[in-house]
């Protein structure tokens, strides 16, 4: 029997896991090269002068942060034989948008992709609720091991938190300047992650089936 591309259920005994740290690095590179190279686009393009054929920073960004994006797909691959769906669903969105962006030299088109990504994210988790599924667990399965009213809830809350995030995003790309934004986008939005994930370790703890979570 073929394996499944995307990535196995949770609760699937053959799900093949990835060192938690390098899990990170795979979701967050792209995004560090995404800065690195607005930050220093004509630097590159005087090491790489190949590079100015995409134009100027935010398209070599662009550019790259596509290619580091399918690189960081293409490693998921090798070490599981499957997809993160997550990944997965942003990756599409980086190569539809980041291909606009490239091909109408335009950066609006970069910019809405968090808007799109965080939206489709926020509609998927509510509207899996609506048909009495959690689809959390593919994200945090292998850091948590909830009851299903623990499930239930810590999915509500962050489908309402990626609806935060786009409008968050949607803010700024039209308010603020090109490099503001892209530092926004790096600096801000992982803090801003990392404290509601935080914010949410009372209800974990409550809802938790493992014992190191616990409450004594």
């Amino acid at each position: 029997m073929n394996s499944p591309i995307l990535e196995r259920d949770p609760a699937d005994p053959k799900k093949k896991e990835i060192n938690p740290l390098l899990k990170l690095a795979l979701e967050l590179g792209p995004l560090l090269v995404f800065f690195f190279a607005n930050a220093r686009g004509e630097w590159l393009v005087g090491k790489f002068p190949a590079l100015a054929s995409f134009g100027g920073p935010i398209f070599i960004a662009t550019g790259l942060f596509m290619i580091a994006t399918a690189i960081a797909l293409a490693v998921s691959w090798s070490l599981t034989r499957t997809l993160p769906m997550m990944p997965l669903v942003s990756g599409v969105v980086v190569f539809v948008f980041g291909g606009l962006t490239l091909w109408l030299q335009d950066d609006v088109f970069i910019k809405m992709k968090p808007t799109i990504i965080n939206t489709l994210f926020g509609v998927v988790l509510l509207g899996g609720l609506a048909f009495g599924k959690s689809l959390l667990g593919y994200v945090f399965d292998s850091a948590f091991s909830l009851d299903a009213e623990g499930w239930r809830k810590l999915t509500l809350r962050w489908g309402i938190f990626f609806f935060v995030l786009a409008i968050l995003n949607e803010v700024v790309w039209r308010s603020f300047s090109t490099d503001f934004w892209v530092a926004f986008k790096v600096w801000a939005i992982m803090p801003i992650t990392l404290v509601f994930t935080f914010s949410q370790m009372p209800l974990i703890m409550r809802h938790s089936l493992d014992e190191k979570f616990k409450k004594k």
